[in-house]
């Protein structure tokens, strides 16, 4: 199924994203190119829901939809993927806000040899986000890293577009037939790495995956995993097991299976105290 031409079908994974997901929803309702905009909720009990159908009560080009159960982001952006009707999909955190000519900027982009864009992503201070460039995270890589012998994130270079392995998955575009083609997201992951999985596998398609440096998105930076660091945290590391099962040759040799899973689970539990820091600041800061 290929779309109406021209429309852009932006999918909103909510859950519990607090009043970020209305200023992301209004943002992207004020773009400059046609778009819909679907809301996938996964469950949201924050009161964050509502005010978009009182904001928006006739306004065709806003959907909402109940997911019942929080079913993960990759789930939740393959149900809002399901219902829509662009030719070219926008998946957005509910904690960025785009500027009216970023999705027409990004689409003016595409060419038959990208299979995904994304852009460069920076936080409120407007300071830019490693994750927008980065390189897949084998073992080697990873290692070599440590030693300050090679990096998983990429420095912006001067071109507009740039080629990388992997875009943050705060903002990502490609065409929906693509999107589709590829399966869509890897439902195996709950939270986190699902973007660099479906990079990896838009790469292995034969497709770029590229970084539009000339497209600034800020990113807000969760307040929904602001609340809950041990559960994104759990998920984050999860994921990184499931990336390098499916994708590291590493993942062949039994040995660094056993020691790769070892040192996962010790990093997360070696950052249990940071966590819990974080849930106590979130706790504090939502009782003021």
């Amino acid at each position: 199924m290929t779309g109406a031409t021209g429309l852009t079908s932006v999918v909103i994974v909510a859950a519990n994203s607090g009043a970020d997901l209305g200023i992301c929803v209004e943002c992207a309702l004020a773009s400059s190119a046609p778009v819909e905009v679907i809301v996938s909720d996964n469950a949201s009990r924050d009161g964050s829901i509502q005010p978009l159908t009182r904001r928006w009560p006739n306004d065709a080009r806003l959907r909402i939809l109940r997911n019942g159960a929080n079913l993960g982001f990759g789930a939740g952006c393959n149900r809002g993927a399901v219902q829509a009707q662009g030719d070219v999909l926008l998946f957005l955190n509910p904690d960025c806000a785009i500027e009216p000519q970023t999705i027409e900027r990004l689409r003016g982009f595409m060419a038959p040899d990208i299979g995904l864009l994304g852009a460069a992503i920076v936080d409120a201070a407007g300071d830019a986000e490693p994750a927008s460039r980065r390189r897949d995270p084998l073992l080697r890589r990873a290692a070599l890293s440590m030693l300050g012998l090679d990096a998983i994130n990429i420095a912006a270079d001067a071109s507009d577009l740039q080629d990388v392995d992997v875009v943050s998955g705060a903002a990502m575009l490609l065409p929906r037939a693509l999107f589709e083609r590829i399966g869509g997201f890897d439902e195996g992951y709950f939270l986190h790495v699902e973007d660099i999985d479906v990079c990896r596998r838009v790469r292995d398609a034969g497709l770029r995956v590229v970084c539009a440096n000339a497209v600034r998105i800020v990113h807000g930076k969760g307040t929904s995993s602001r609340s809950r660091p041990f559960f994104v945290a759990y998920h984050k590391h999860r994921g990184m097991w499931r990336w390098f099962r499916k994708f590291d040759p590493a993942a062949r040799n039994p040995l660094k299976r056993a020691l790769v899973w070892c040192g996962i689970w010790a990093h997360y539990a070696l950052l249990t105290p940071l966590f819990a820091w974080r849930w106590l600041r979130a706790r504090i800061s939502a009782s003021d």
